[in-house]
């Protein structure tokens, strides 16, 4: 397994001989309904577009999981796997190849890769967007995946994962509380799945951030946290910080059957 930050929520991950392109915001401001006064992403240096790609993966349809610029820059046949409100935006969008993918159902792309999508972050009252494993059907290798940290206690029933990705720091809103859970929410997933390795996301790398919700925001814990917290639960999960653009191939040891 190989897998490759591309700062914030995206991903390049390697599994099952397949290349699946996570949350990709590569091209282009981030920007949440046009208001840049409000809150503007920017990256400060061009970010590689991968080529080749054999799946779009998409977990919400917020503009920074479906971001809109790279959404109209990527190739429009390519396979696009996304939560039912992602796959309504790049079906608006031209995209020939869509597949909506409600929870606890999955997907399998040639008999090598299983896409399963669990619940994830609520967004708003009545919606409630998508985690996704990810596995090898030929290896019996896996990855976990949920943005925001919030994660279903439906993940016990598909323990144990190799590897997680999941925020490992509180992004908290004054009066709302946190939008970004992890630092508790990290240990509990780490609990349920048992992964041998653990990456975090949502974190900048090199990405910058300015405007008006930017000053409110406050950002709780660290990976060093995380890592305290799972030795106090004695577990051997190690804590990778990979950095924007290095392409890691994740050692793994072999899972004990049940």
């Amino acid at each position: 397994m190989h897998v490759t930050w591309l700062d914030s929520n995206s991903w390049l991950i390697e599994l099952g001989g397949k290349r699946i392109l996570l949350d990709p915001w590569l091209v282009g401001d981030l920007v949440f309904g046009g208001a840049t006064w409000l809150f503007r992403g920017t990256h400060p240096q061009p970010v590689p577009v991968p080529e080749d790609v054999d799946v779009i993966l998409l977990s919400q349809g917020l503009e920074d999981h479906a971001h809109p610029a790279t959404l109209a820059h990527l190739n429009h046949d390519w396979l696009v796997v996304g939560s039912p409100n992602a796959a309504s935006v790049v079906q608006k969008m031209g995209y020939s190849q869509v597949v909506a993918l409600p929870h606890g159902e999955t997907y399998c792309l040639d008999d090598r890769l299983e896409i399963r999508a669990v619940p994830g972050s609520p967004i708003g009252p009545t919606l409630v967007e998508n985690g996704y494993i990810l596995k090898d059907l030929q290896t019996g290798r896996s990855l976990y995946y949920e943005p925001h940290g919030f994660h279903s206690e439906t993940l016990k029933d598909f323990a144990p994962v190799d590897v997680a990705i999941t925020p490992m720091m509180n992004l908290e809103l004054p009066l709302l509380g946190p939008i970004i859970k992890g630092r508790e929410s990290a240990l509990r997933a780490a609990e349920w799945l048992t992964p041998q390795v653990m990456l975090p996301t949502a974190a900048a790398g090199q990405v910058q951030y300015e405007g008006l919700l930017v000053s409110f925001l406050r950002a709780v814990g660290n990976t060093d946290e995380v890592r305290s917290g799972l030795r106090d639960r004695h577990l051997t999960t190690q804590v990778i910080e990979p950095q924007p653009g290095d392409r890691l191939e994740l050692q793994l040891q072999t899972q004990p059957t049940v």
